[in-house]
C-alpha cells in the first residue's frame, strides 16, 4: 500500500516540476519521465521453493561457485525492461535480489541481481556485500567481449567474471542506459 501511495504522490510532484526541468523550454514537449517506484511490489520467496532455488542456481552457474549458499536476504519482483519497451516479451522481466554468504568460504559473499527473460536468464549485476540499496558505483555488470573472455577477480566482488566491467546503475562499456528501469528501482530500498 505504501509503495502505491508513494507512486500516487510522486507523479503530481513530477508533473508540477516539469516546466522547471533543465533543457525543457516553452513550446517543447519533454520526454516522459518514469517515476521511480517498485511498480508491482516485491515478495520474499519461501526457502526451498522454485522462486528461491532458481536465482541460487543461476549464481552458482555464473560464478562457478557450487555453494552451498547462506541467503541473508532475497526479493523477487517483476517489471519492465530497461529501457522500457512495448515489446510484449520484454514487459514482464522477472528479477531477484539476493544477498548471500558461503559457509566455509568467507571470501564469497555479495549481492546479486538475477534476471529471467523469455529468451534467457542469468546474473545481471553484482555488488559488494557491505553495500546497500541501489547506487552507483556499487553495482557492476559485465559486458561480454571476446577480447576479455577469461574470468577475472575484482576487488570487493565475489567470484570471477568474464567480460568488461561497467557501472550497472548508470550504464557504461558502450551502454548508455541504466541496468534497472525506474519502475523497479524502489524494489531495492532498504537492502
Amino acid at each position: 500500500m505504501m509503495q502505491r501511495l508513494w507512486t500516487v504522490l510522486i507523479i503530481p510532484v513530477l508533473v508540477a516540476c516539469a516546466p522547471h526541468v533543465a533543457g525543457v523550454t516553452a513550446g517543447t514537449t519533454p520526454t516522459p519521465v518514469q517515476p521511480i517506484s517498485c511498480v508491482n511490489g516485491y515478495a520474499s520467496p519461501a526457502p526451498g521453493s522454485a522462486n528461491y532455488t532458481f536465482p541460487l542456481q543461476q549464481i552458482g552457474i555464473a560464478s562457478g561457485h557450487p555453494g552451498p549458499f547462506h541467503v541473508v536476504a532475497m526479493r523477487y519482483f517483476v517489471g519492465p525492461e530497461s529501457p522500457p519497451t512495448d515489446k510484449g516479451y520484454l514487459i514482464d522481466i522477472e528479477r531477484w535480489y539476493v544477498k548471500l554468504t558461503t559457509p566455509g568460504d568467507p571470501a564469497f559473499k555479495g549481492r546479486f541481481l538475477v534476471e529471467r527473460r523469455q529468451f534467457g536468464s542469468g546474473v545481471s549485476a553484482i555488488a559488494p556485500f557491505s553495500t546497500h540499496g541501489w547506487q552507483s558505483p556499487d553495482w557492476s555488470g559485465f559486458q561480454w567481449n571476446s577480447a576479455a573472455p577469461n574470468p577475472q577477480s575484482y576487488p570487493g566482488l565475489p567470484g570471477q567474471w568474464p567480460g568488461i566491467k561497467y557501472d550497472f546503475v548508470k550504464g557504461g562499456a558502450g551502454l548508455t542506459i541504466p541496468g534497472l528501469p525506474a519502475a523497479v528501482v524502489r524494489c531495492l530500498d532498504g537492502t
